[in-house]
Parts: structure tokens; C-alpha cells; sequence
């Protein structure tokens, strides 16, 4: 009896056309931690061996630090006053965070169109395991991107004066942004043909941020544009980053804005419950 025909029930070595599932000596939890952990690890190897793109990522918003902060901060004006560049980096950090999912959606159509992802649908892994593993992954880097933009705004000067316990809740939030929006990133990317398609996005993901209370208070906008600001969920994280970091906030005093830390966790969650599901369905579906 070769090893593929032996019994799976009693041997734990699966035979073609079995499908996915966990041995006989662990449980279907621990099947998909493992999977997941297999997962992040291969992508952390990646960055690892490869650290020019956390770089690359970090330049992106640096670059837009020292120009917003520099070159073009002294004419913009805080509401109610404050110091524009404590208004600023709040912003900057919420940016950061929601741009990086055009980084995993990338990351993800490059590895389907290289005939990873077939490799790991033929494999007897846990179905949530490629979604679960690639968000763990980018949820690490995403607080290492965190902590040297933030390095970067203390040496330029920028304060948290909100204290310890509202600057680990700031932080906690911007993670939590992050974290939701890895599952649109995940969903993206196993539905565009190409990473040239993938790059494309950014014609969409870059309004979407500029549109917000990134740079400005909605309050200067237009009245239907700063509607459509206030209401964004990257304003939300970014208004509520603001009030826990003890900075300039600036609110437009609209609902959404004086609610902004209910909302900095409700649109995350939100998200996460929509776009979750949707990406492990997609994997699960793919015939490439």
C-alpha cells in the first residue's frame, strides 16, 4: 500500500480528492491556527528578506508629512486655533493605515497571478486560513509602519498630550482601521486580473483619503463635500485619534463628529463583518 492510499482516519495523510480537513490528532481550531500561522510566517519571511518595501510603503506618507507640515503648513489654518502640524499627524497616521490596503491587495493578485494561491487551494488547508494568515501578517507590519512614522513625528516636533492610557487607545484605533480594511485589501486583490489592475485602485483609494479630515477640517469644505468628509470612516479614526492624542480637533459639530470614538469602532467593525466573509468566499471560490 503506497503512503497516498493508506487510510486517512488512521494515518493522518490525506488522499487526493479528500478535500481540506484537519487530522485525527488535532481539532478544527487548531488546524486553522496553524494554517494561519504558516501563512503570516511566509509573509513576514517576505518583508523580512525584502525590508526596502516597508520602506517604500513609510515614503509615501513621510514625504507627505514634510510637505503638508513644511512647505504648505503655514498657510493652513486650524478652526478655533492650534498648532497645524499637531492637527496633522493625527490625520497622517489614520492615512497611513488606510492606505495600506492597496498594499495587501497588491501583495495578494501578485501571488494569484504567480500560482500561489492555486497552490494553496490544492492543499488540505483550513478554508480561512489565506485570509486569516495574510491579515495577522499585515497587521504586524502595519504597527511597525506605525511606530517609525510616529518616531518621525516626535523628532519633528509633534506631541501626544492626551497621556499614556489616550495615546495607547489612539494607537489602538489606528490598528483597528487597518485591521478592517486588510479584508477589503484580501478581497480586492483575489478579484482583479492583474497587480497592474491592482495599482490602478490607487485612482480610487487616493480620493478617498484626501476627502476626509486628513489634512483639513470638513468644516472649510463646501457644505456636500464636507457631509461626504465627516461622514468617512478614515474621519472618524482620524477626529477620535485627535481628542485621545490631545490635539487640535477641530470638529464641524455634526453628529458623526461629536461621536467620533463610537464611530472610529462601529465603521472598523462594520467593515470587518462585510468584507471578511466576502474574502474567504472569494478564495474559496476561485477557479483560476
Amino acid at each position: 500500500m503506497t503512503t497516498l492510499e493508506r487510510n486517512p482516519a488512521t494515518t493522518g495523510v490525506r488522499r487526493p480528492g479528500d478535500g481540506p480537513g484537519p487530522g485525527p490528532d488535532r481539532g478544527h481550531a487548531s488546524w486553522a491556527v496553524v494554517d494561519c500561522w504558516n501563512i503570516t510566517r511566509r509573509t513576514l519571511t517576505h518583508y523580512q528578506r525584502q525590508p526596502a518595501a516597508i520602506v517604500w510603503q513609510l515614503g509615501f506618507p513621510i514625504l507627505s508629512l514634510l510637505l503638508y507640515g513644511y512647505v504648505f503648513g503655514s498657510a493652513m489654518m486650524v478652526p478655533g486655533g492650534g498648532d497645524y502640524r499637531e492637527f496633522l499627524m493625527p490625520g497622517m497616521f489614520a492615512m497611513t493605515m488606510a492606505m495600506g490596503f492597496m498594499n495587501t491587495a497588491v501583495a495578494v493578485v501578485t501571488d494569484a497571478s504567480k500560482g500561489v494561491v492555486d497552490r494553496f487551494r490544492s492543499m488540505p488547508m483550513a478554508p480561512s486560513a489565506f485570509a486569516s494568515g495574510r491579515g495577522t501578517a499585515d497587521l504586524v507590519v502595519a504597527a511597525a509602519e506605525l511606530t517609525i512614522l510616529a518616531v518621525t513625528a516626535l523628532l519633528i516636533g509633534w506631541r501626544a498630550d492626551g497621556g499614556l492610557l489616550g495615546a495607547l487607545g489612539a494607537f489602538g484605533l489606528l490598528l483597528l482601521l487597518r485591521f478592517s480594511l486588510i479584508w477589503v485589501g484580501v478581497w480586492l486583490g483575489l478579484l482583479v486580473p492583474t497587480p497592474e489592475a491592482a495599482g490602478g485602485l490607487y485612482a480610487v483609494a487616493f480620493p478617498l483619503t484626501m476627502i476626509s479630515s486628513t489634512f483639513v477640517s470638513p468644516s472649510l469644505m463646501p457644505d456636500w463635500l464636507g457631509f461626504v468628509a465627516a461622514w468617512n470612516p478614515i474621519s472618524s479614526t482620524a477626529t477620535a485619534t485627535r481628542e485621545l492624542f490631545g490635539n487640535p480637533v477641530a470638529g464641524g459639530g455634526t453628529w458623526v463628529e461629536e461621536h467620533a470614538v463610537l464611530m472610529a469602532v462601529v465603521w472598523p467593525l462594520v467593515i470587518t463583518l462585510v468584507f471578511l466573509p466576502l474574502a474567504v468566499r472569494r478564495f474559496q471560490r476561485l477557479s483560476r
